[in-house]
């Protein structure tokens, strides 16, 4: 792995912070496009590829020296039963397809994409969810659709702590 790991050093190095201007629900990120305008040409300079498998339920990175044929891999299932406002099942595949292949990248490569909120003090404050908040907006629907709604307009914190719980949940409950 010594020439692999060498390679995606030096790769690293070189590669710069891809912030693009693509606003997702309250902060910006770098699409593909920006993201493999920016790294192609680096990955071939330090003789490096990468590959991305959709599976069944998952996406399988590669990143491999074209040389020595090292190659490094992960796995990331593609969650099932999302929804998401004015999308057919087809659509949101697309989506999450998409999502997870520019997250995985960005990991695989070490690469920054998107601004560090996670980091900040502001948003650490931030992070902690207003039960009480969100326990009077849950109770106030009457639909399903007025539930999704009220979700959609959580923040991105307590939108994955929502999901978290109710994984959570789901895993106690089989």
């Amino acid at each position: 792995m010594k020439e692999l790991f060498k390679a995606l050093a030096e790769f690293q190095q070189e590669v710069p912070v891809i912030h693009k201007g693509t606003q997702g629900y309250g902060y910006s990120y770098a699409d593909l496009t920006a993201i493999f305008t920016t790294i192609n040409p680096l990955l071939k300079k330090h003789g490096l590829g990468f590959t991305q498998l959709v599976g069944d339920n998952n996406i399988k990175t590669i990143v491999f020296h074209i040389e020595s044929g090292q190659q490094l891999d992960t796995t990331t299932t593609i969650p099932s039963g999302v929804t998401l406002k004015g999308m057919n099942d087809f659509q949101v595949l697309g989506s999450a397809i998409t999502y997870i292949r520019r997250y995985a990248l960005s990991s695989a490569l070490g690469l920054i994409t998107d601004k560090d909120l996670d980091a900040c003090g502001e948003q650490t404050q931030k992070a902690e969810i207003d039960v009480k908040r969100l326990e009077t907006r849950l109770s106030a629907c009457k639909t399903q659709e007025e539930l999704k709604n009220v979700f959609l307009s959580l923040t991105p914190t307590e939108q994955f702590a929502i999901k978290d719980f109710a994984t959570n949940l789901k895993n106690t409950l089989k």
